[in-house]
């Protein structure tokens, strides 16, 4: 079998859309018919060389489409589901897996950075006969993509694909750090540093967890008013003043304490230092945004004391087969924005246009249109 797909090959290159054959499924693989594809940031991480991944690759990583063919030993998904990529494939039985931290899946971290399945293998070959890396398990930039069985989550119909394909990354990161892994209290206050796609999605959480009090941190103004939109009481922006203030107005709303959760979702020293300083003793800390693997981060360490709870997370605790189906059902059931977040949607073909305007900060998210 012979399809399209977005092909990256060298580092800070453009895109070609080429030929790409597909190889013999193995008992365990799901061949996705994709219809919808998210740019996110990770993407741009792997182009820019920030993510050293061997090239060339399909990059993708939200995605979403109908299940075309099954390999043998599949049994949780058939051929006509909706299904939404996970690029946290778990084997299930190994030590991680078996502690219940699929995250950490010892087949995945291992094959998964040198562009390979669990199994250690790739299906897909150039036109030419050379072999093409998988990124993250999912290589959703392309008109099919093979994935486990563990990576293909049937979702409810009615989702459409361009929404459902947000699931599978910034919403199931950002509304799963809110809900699973920090478990946000009802009547609590939240902040919520940096407001792009995972933490509008973190606000989206600690909403549907009833906190009283949820202040939005962001230099963008029209992303302090989508934080509104997905449920922000406060805001505080550029105007506000510096991070001292923003500490200082977070205390303000919270009796001197400070706040009970905070979530760092912009990357960065400074951001993070913030994320801190906002947290009151005993409270909680997640951490979701990221710097370079190998880059050093200085912190006052006293903002670390008084009992606080630092955690980092990657994935929001997702466990795709309960969570991203919940996911599904809460946007259909108007309880979850997915629309919002969507600023422009392009044919597969113009894929650089897309990351041309991330990098400009022009676009929340840029969903790929994938036509057949």
């Amino acid at each position: 079998m012979r399809y399209r797909a977005a092909v990256l090959h060298e580092t800070g290159g453009r895109f070609s859309i080429e030929d790409v054959d597909l190889q013999p499924l193995e008992p365990g693989d799901v061949l996705i018919r994709l219809h919808a594809s998210g740019l996110c940031h990770t993407d741009l991480e792997v182009i820019e060389g920030a993510l050293p991944y061997p090239l060339p690759i399909v990059l993708g990583h939200e995605g979403a489409g109908v299940v075309e063919r099954v390999g043998a030993a599949v049994t949780q998904v058939t051929v006509g589901d909706h299904v939404v990529c996970s690029w946290n494939p778990h084997c299930g039985h190994c030590f991680y897996c078996e502690r219940d931290q699929p995250i950490l899946c010892e087949p995945f971290s291992r094959h998964q950075p040198a562009g390979r399945l669990l199994d250690g293998g790739s299906r897909y070959r150039l036109a030419g006969g050379r072999m093409l890396s998988h990124f993250s398990t999912t290589s959703t930039h392309a008109q099919y993509t093979v994935v486990p069985e563990s990576g293909a989550i049937a979702v409810p119909k009615e989702i459409p694909f361009d929404r459902a394909c947000l699931i599978g990354c910034g919403v199931m990161t950002g509304v799963g750090a809110a809900v699973r892994m920090a478990r946000v209290e009802a009547g609590s206050a939240v902040v919520v540093v940096g407001c792009g796609a995972v933490g509008l999605h973190a606000i989206q959480g600690a909403r549907l967890q009833q906190a009283d009090t949820i202040v939005a941190i962001d230099l963008d103004p029209g992303r302090l008013a989508l934080a509104r939109a997905m449920g922000a009481t406060h805001l505080l922006g550029p105007s506000e003043g510096e991070a001292a203030a923003h500490a200082g107005a977070v205390r303000g709303l919270t009796a001197g304490r400070g706040a009970d959760f905070v979530f760092e979702c912009a990357g960065g020293e400074a951001p993070l230092q913030l994320a801190l300083d906002c947290t009151r003793p005993g409270g909680s800390l997640t951490i979701l945004g990221k710097v370079a693997v190998d880059r050093r981060v200085s912190l006052r360490f006293g903002s670390m004391m008084g009992e606080r709870r630092i955690l980092r997370s990657s994935y929001g605790g997702a466990r795709p087969r309960r969570d991203f189906p919940w996911l599904a059902q809460l946007y259909l059931d108007g309880r979850l924005k997915l629309d919002e977040l969507i600023t422009q949607r392009l044919p597969l073909e113009r894929i650089d246009e897309g990351f041309d305007a991330m990098r400009a900060g022009r676009t929340l998210r840029t969903v790929l249109e994938i036509a057949h």
